[in-house]
């Protein structure tokens, strides 16, 4: 079964050492777990399958998502455009193994929340102390967004620094974090605050 190995970073004809399928009736349609093997670095993967109507008369498994070690999250369509194609880009750079452009298309992620926010200093470092002047982020993601700044400025200029594999990840995670923060969960806490008043 064809399956993403995080370990191998490749799509592998994984090998189904077990699987079990599961249906209950008020959980929704049938779920299929299956352990797989790689069979380039042997290490163990766990995916899972729906069962979907395919035709009028025809039903079947799902591709397979792997669920273990579990797949990265995806980026949300709330992040606009400006922020979130340079996310997507950095995510590809990162696979690549292309580890200063990652940081680089990290740090214009982060020029683009300012943007998105009409900040009036065009530089990255203005930028963040308006957003976190203006409420936009806390001092934890200011502190983030700084550290990603300075790395971006390694990445984008020449140096005998270098961008880690272990840094390039976690500075793409806070560029993803930040996103997550400033348009997904506070659109949903506003959302929820609207019931809330509501009731």
């Amino acid at each position: 079964m064809i399956i993403e190995c995080p370990y191998c970073e490749a799509k592998v004809d994984g090998e189904v050492k077990g699987e079990h399928e599961y249906c209950h009736p008020e959980e929704g349609p049938p779920f299929k777990a299956v352990l797989l093997k790689c069979p380039v670095c042997s290490n163990a993967l766990l995916g899972g399958s729906d069962w979907e109507q395919t035709g009028p008369d025809i039903a079947e498994w799902s591709e397979l998502t792997r669920l273990w070690p579990q797949q990265e999250s995806h980026i949300a369509w709330e992040i606009p455009a400006i922020a979130r194609n340079s996310l997507i880009e950095a995510r590809m750079c990162y696979k690549a193994k292309v580890y200063n452009s990652c940081v680089v298309m990290a740090g214009r992620t982060l020029e683009g929340v300012c943007q998105h926010h009409s900040t009036k200093d065009w530089r990255l470092a203005g930028g963040l102390k308006e957003l976190k002047e203006g409420g936009i982020i806390d001092d934890r993601l200011y502190e983030w967004g700084e550290e990603l700044r300075k790395h971006r400025n390694i990445g984008a200029h020449a140096s005998e620094d270098v961008i880690t594999k272990e840094d390039a990840k976690d500075l793409l995670d806070f560029a993803q974090a930040i996103c997550d923060y400033v348009f997904v969960l506070n659109a949903k806490f506003n959302r929820f605050m609207e019931r809330k008043d509501t009731d």
